[in-house]
């Protein structure tokens, strides 16, 4: 087995929504840096040609290309699917990686900070791949299926989300649309996981994570005592979408440093130190 094909992505077409800046911009990188040609869509045409730029500048094996997509209605999702038709007959990665989050406290959460949240966070990534499966499904094989990566959060996997009611429950809801997605499209040959990470640097966590010190303080919190990197994207996109993970469906990877299987205190530590 040669690590270069396991992990490799020559040939392939991959679509990162949300992919100009944060976890969206690792993911594209890693993708582009192991053969792939990654379309890059955000609301923001402008950002995701810049990144494309940046990113084409790199000594790289893949390239990249940016311009908008907004999956926040039905009428956005249609627009980036035809954009996405215009620019390739084939499909083989979808990574649904656009979100938005809203903090609030009881008492003062809002009720439309669920219907926004819902929408694009849920809604528009089961809209989205079923508007492109057919793509997808054109584009894969039983040896090689197609590869859908949907992005949740440790906070759908526990409860972390303190002020961030609407983000934390899509964030589980897609972790298990993930599992039902995963099931239902196994026989077309289309894999579909989910990342659920913890604290990376993005424009969301920019409160937590914008300098240095900030960033070793939430740190500190993280079991493997850090946040993530940009390596840690990179490396689980390069698995889950390479060879490697071709035989690998319905799986959430917790790349959140171990907070998934962090507990309370251990009952019985008092009783035993007396």
């Amino acid at each position: 087995m040669d690590p270069k094909t396991l992990f490799s992505l020559d040939g392939k077409v991959a679509l990162v929504t949300g992919g100009a800046t944060g976890i969206g911009r690792m993911a594209a990188t890693g993708l582009m840096m192991a053969g792939a040609r990654v379309l890059i869509a955000s609301r923001k045409g402008d950002a995701c040609e810049a990144v494309a730029a940046e990113l084409n500048a790199i000594d790289a094996q893949g390239s990249a290309e940016g311009f908008a997509g907004d999956v926040g209605s039905e009428e956005g999702i249609a627009a980036l699917v035809a954009e996405v038709s215009k620019r390739t007959d084939k499909l083989h990665i979808l990574m649904n990686n656009s979100g938005v989050t809203w903090g609030a406290p009881m008492g003062q959460f809002p009720h439309q900070a669920w219907e926004k949240v819902m929408n694009v966070n849920v809604a528009g990534v089961f809209h989205l791949t079923q508007s492109l499966l057919p793509i997808l499904i054109k584009s894969a094989t039983a040896d090689d299926p197609a590869r859908v990566v949907n992005v949740g959060s440790v906070m759908g996997d526990a409860p972390l989300g303190d002020g961030a009611y609407s983000y934390a429950a899509s964030k589980a809801a897609v972790l298990h649309m993930t599992k039902i997605m995963a099931k239902e499209l196994a026989g077309h040959h289309v894999t579909v996981n989910a990342l659920a990470p913890g604290p990376f640097v993005s424009k969301m966590t920019a409160f937590a994570t914008a300098d240095e010190d900030m960033r070793d303080k939430v740190g500190a919190d993280v079991p493997l005592g850090r946040v993530g990197r940009d390596e840690d994207i990179a490396g689980c996109m390069q698995f889950l979408c390479g060879q490697g993970g071709a035989y690998l469906t319905g799986a959430i990877l917790p790349v959140s440093g171990g907070i998934q299987v962090m507990s309370g205190p251990n009952l019985f530590r008092a009783a035993l130190e007396g």
